[in-house]
């Protein structure tokens, strides 16, 4: 497919108004901001939720209101994430699945974060594949590490993660591995035959390289405010959209087309929410 998806994550859970004033934070700022993205060119929201003081929660109350607002506007994919924030519970962070959403990421081992980490066992992995499957939802599975996609892999074995499958990449989290295009090939040389992936570039440097991988290596792009808040260096981006537009245009000029949501929706066998 000459057709190039690209996810946008617009908060995240770590991300904050001191690293970038137009983080969009409520539900309303949540739903305008991807369809701003929408229009820009992404066809996946990657959806974290804040709660009213700004921080990051699972409360299934608010994913339900800000994927209304979000349906109302516009029909991109909808992926919500099963990481939720550092501390957070299996039980807490696996909540929003009761929702039924389009697609959700599937953290696939335990990652340096920084200064913290966030445990993935493989029991919790498991545990997330098979609620992920019985609710018919299309899993994300995200790798930080080499470990993590024979790990990915290791669910595929056991049945609990069907076909086709997605992974996202994610690279150069402070404490994990770097971003550079001979790691990303090794990666992609590593993963089943004939399955998709995402990389997601974390800081604005390995962000841009990142787009320039994707599209060497015939994957696809995420942008948005959870990786990156900076469009150039020291310059804060103005917006998801403008990250977004960026990595549009970037495609374009490099001979592909840019995804809708119905494409993905094909492409990866999603039901429609």
């Amino acid at each position: 497919m000459n057709k190039m998806i690209i996810t946008c994550a617009i908060c995240g859970a770590e991300t904050t108004r001191e690293h970038n004033p137009n983080l969009p934070l409520t539900p309303v700022e949540l739903a305008e901001a991807t369809y701003d993205a929408y229009k820009a060119g992404a066809s996946i929201v990657h959806l974290h939720v804040r709660d009213k003081e700004g921080n990051a929660t699972m409360d299934v109350g608010i994913f339900k209101e800000t994927m209304k607002l979000i349906r109302e506007k516009c029909d991109i994919v909808i992926e919500v994430t099963t990481g939720g924030g550092v501390g957070m519970s299996d039980e807490e962070r696996m909540q929003v699945l009761e929702l039924k959403p389009e697609m959700a990421s599937l953290d696939c081992g335990t990652v340096n974060f920084g200064d913290d980490f966030i445990v993935n066992t493989l029991p919790s992995m498991r545990l997330y594949a098979q609620k992920i499957k019985d609710y018919g939802v299309r899993p994300t599975l995200e790798c930080f590490d080499l470990s993590h996609i024979y790990a990915a892999n290791m669910l595929i074995k056991e049945e609990l993660v069907d076909p086709p499958f997605h992974y996202g990449f994610v690279m150069n989290v402070p404490g994990g591995v770097r971003y550079d295009v001979e790691t990303l090939d090794f990666f992609v040389r590593r993963i089943p035959k004939g399955s998709y992936w995402t990389v997601m570039g974390i800081g604005g440097r390995a962000s841009l390289l990142s787009h320039y991988g994707a599209l060497s290596l015939n994957g696809f792009i995420r942008v948005g405010f959870e990786d990156n808040v900076y469009y150039s260096k020291g310059i804060l981006a103005k917006s998801n959209a403008q990250l977004v537009e960026r990595a549009a245009r970037i495609s374009i000029e490099g001979g592909y087309e840019i995804a809708t949501p119905q494409d993905v929706r094909e492409l990866l066998k999603v039901k429609k929410l």
